[in-house]
């Protein structure tokens, strides 16, 4: 009761506390979302130059995006589709305004007429786009449907931004167009040559050469614009694959043993056992497989070369009534029983005309009975049986599959194995079908003439009961267990040690960047890539993640912010460059003077070579490759005389011209310059916008939110 009595006292004491306390957390979660501004930050996705791209927005058309794409595309993938149309429009819409252009209602009508030219709402009894029509149905969409309305609003805004993109992106093809003169210099450069003998001395000559991490550094300093790079992540990790044990194997095939022979089981409903037949003496093949199996029951003959390489053999010669098994394959435990053995053709050559009735699937315009139908094909097959060269006339007439009716008919030849089982295929195949008769399917009724067959071979229809062989639970919490265990031994040890004495495999991905979804050989694990850029992961931590096939227990290894790539990062582009230009230096002390080629190639030990009729457009040298720094200045020497030391792509060159061919000279050069526009056109608008987005201040906060 004291205590009560003393807690009664201090009760406004308490309640302030508590309060301050809830305060400086709330406070707390404040500054961690960005201060007082932070609620608004949470609702945008984007800004370019100054226009905020809103989070709801975004996402809405996310959603559409992965929709229309029927699950082909992940949310990454929809995400980055999007942030691409928005910043590009975006940027689109800001040129647009600076230069105030402006489209006509004949341009946008023209734009709207070819989007909907196909639309059977705007087209009148002739097939033409009718605008009438387009307005009539424009005017019940605002009387009628409101949101209907707007979305139309919405498609007519887009197809007239559309269509000043498209007069922007034609003012901007106009302005890189070739003039005349530079037709001739392409011309020229394709056909203007060169003869001329050189010495190659391979930059190998110089041996090797060290590239330290300064050298890189330097080098990374010196071309900041070339290598300035996105912020970046590395993480080793290794990969726990979840699979089937031995004792899962046995297990599996244990249980596929159990369904070959006869069983009894204890019925709770009658209170008796009852007798549940097996493989071996089942007659409902279809009904046990389809209840038993991890694969469906299919009810077709298959040849030999349908059935698994290592098992036709055995299985092509199993007498009927047997059962072939247990064997396994891709991943099952399989039992096949043989339930029918018999000659057969594999192709058929065949026409046919479908006469259809109303009701059917291709019959929805016809008002013919099924009885009338079925006259119809018995009178068609008795005319055609007396004369066969009516085929063509009938199928066009009466044949209601438009695939094959402007083909008199015709099928072509028809393979058995890439056919799926149905009364039509049934028809084909079976021995007793005349050469010329009617069959009848869900579509209607077939008149089939079949013209010719391939020789008969054996094939076989099986039952196969298959057990798909899969990790148990036992093996799932053996397998969670273990990467537990390491996950906790790495992070109190060296992860590569641990890793190491378990003889676990570590791989390394570097350059992950803050979007990207895939991972090496991991396939698309965007939750590895959220933890390594999230700010409370540091470098070393370690955490494990689920994956489809098991577990991947991760390690941060590198973390790079925006800016100057790492030398890490650009070690393995930049080394070689650097090599390249020490060893171009060392060989350009050691050339020295020389009075000729000949006099050049002694003192290195290396060859005079030459190389004929080469050109601008392909400078490539023989044995050496394609050098264009060394085919461009021969191009400028004077014949007859060495030139001074070239660094080129393979090596030090010098060049010495021994004769020229100048083009011929064209009356015009009006068609060169037209494909040059033309090449130029057709990359205008990419160059544009990459043109726009290097010159745009973009911030992208798209991996707070995806």
């Amino acid at each position: 009761m004291a205590v009560l009595n003393k807690i009664r006292q201090r009760s406004v004491f308490l309640i302030i506390i508590i309060a301050l306390a809830l305060f400086s957390f709330v406070l707390a979660d404040l500054f961690r979302s960005g201060g007082f501004s932070g609620a608004k930050d949470q609702n945008i996705i984007g800004v370019v130059n100054g226009e905020e791209i809103s989070r709801e927005a975004f996402a809405r058309q996310v959603e559409g995006v992965q929709r229309n794409s029927r699950g082909n595309l992940t949310t990454a993938q929809a995400v980055k589709q999007v942030w691409e149309n928005q910043v590009n429009q975006t940027l689109l819409s800001e040129q647009l305004e600076k230069l105030g252009l402006q489209v006509g209602n004949d341009q946008i009508n023209n734009s709207i007429k070819q989007q909907f030219a196909g639309n059977p709402n705007f087209t009148n009894e002739n097939g033409q786009f009718d605008f009438g029509k387009m307005k009539e149905y424009i005017a019940n969409l605002k009387a009628n449907s409101p949101e209907a309305y707007q979305q139309w609003v919405s498609i007519e805004n887009n197809i007239a931004q559309q269509a000043k993109a498209q007069l922007y992106y034609n003012l901007v093809r106009a302005g890189v167009g070739a003039t005349l003169v530079e037709g001739e210099q392409a011309y020229k450069k394709q056909n203007d040559q060169v003869n001329l003998n050189f010495v190659q001395i391979p930059y190998e000559k110089a041996g090797e050469v060290e590239v330290s991490k300064e050298d890189i550094k330097a080098y990374l300093q010196d071309n900041k614009k070339k290598y300035t790079t996105e912020a970046s992540r590395a993480i080793q990790y290794v990969y726990f694959e979840e699979k089937p044990s031995q004792a899962d194997d046995e297990e599996t095939k244990q249980e596929l043993m159990s369904l070959l022979e006869d069983r009894k089981i204890y019925n709770e409903v009658s209170k008796m056992e009852e007798e549940i037949k097996g493989l071996k003496n089942t007659s409902d093949y279809q009904e046990f497989i389809n209840e038993n199996s991890d694969l469906a029951y299919e009810d077709r003959f298959s040849f030999k070369d349908e059935l698994p390489t290592a098992f036709a053999d055995a299985l092509m010669s199993t007498e009927i009534g047997s059962i072939y098994g247990p064997y396994k394959h891709n991943n099952f435990w399989k039992a096949s029983k043989v339930v029918e053995s018999k000659q057969m053709t594999d192709s058929v050559k065949a026409k046919h005309i479908l006469v259809a009735y109303s009701g059917t699937a291709v019959g929805q315009d016809i008002e013919r009975t099924k009885e009338e139908a079925k006259k119809l094909a018995d009178s068609l097959s008795a005319e055609l049986k007396s004369n066969q060269d009516l085929f063509k006339e009938f199928a066009q007439e009466f044949s209601a599959d438009a695939s094959t009716k402007d083909k008199e008919g015709d099928l072509g030849w028809v393979n058995y194995r890439n056919t799926n089982s149905s009364d039509f295929i049934d028809y084909l195949f079976a021995d007793s079908s005349p050469s010329l008769g009617v069959t009848e399917t869900e579509f209607g009724y077939h008149v089939v003439l079949i013209e010719e067959k391939k020789a008969p071979i054996k094939a076989i229809k099986i039952a196969t009961v298959a057990k798909e062989i899969e990790p148990s639970e036992k093996t799932g919490n053996d397998l969670f267990a273990e990467t537990t265990k390491f996950e906790i031994a790495a992070g109190e040890s060296d992860f590569q040690e641990v890793a190491k004495s378990n003889t676990y495999e570590v791989k390394d991905i570097n350059g992950i960047k803050e979007m990207d979804e895939a991972l090496g050989g991991l396939g698309n694990q965007r939750a590895i890539v959220q933890w390594a850029f999230n700010e409370d992961t540091a470098v070393n931590d370690i955490k494990r993640f689920d994956v489809p096939t098991g577990y991947v227990v991760a390690q941060l290894t590198q973390k790079h912010d925006k800016g100057l790539m790492a030398v890490e990062e650009a070690s393995e582009e930049v080394t070689p460059i650097i090599k390249k230009e020490k060893q171009a230096k060392i060989l350009l002390d050691k050339i020295g003077s020389f009075e000729s080629l000949q006099d050049l190639a002694s003192s290195q030990q290396v060859g005079v070579k030459n190389a004929n009729a080469v050109n601008l457009e392909n400078p490539v040298l023989p044995g050496a490759g394609s050098e264009p720094q060394v085919v461009g200045a021969a191009f400028f020497l004077p014949e007859g005389k060495p030139s001074a030391p070239i660094k080129g792509e393979k090596g030090i060159y010098v060049v010495e011209v021994t004769g020229r061919t100048a083009a011929t000279p064209l009356d015009s050069y009006r068609l060169i310059a037209e494909r040059e526009s033309k090449e130029r056109a057709n990359q205008a608008t990419n160059a544009l916008m990459k043109a726009l987005k290097n010159s745009a201040e973009i911030e992208d906060k798209r991996a707070k939110f995806y």
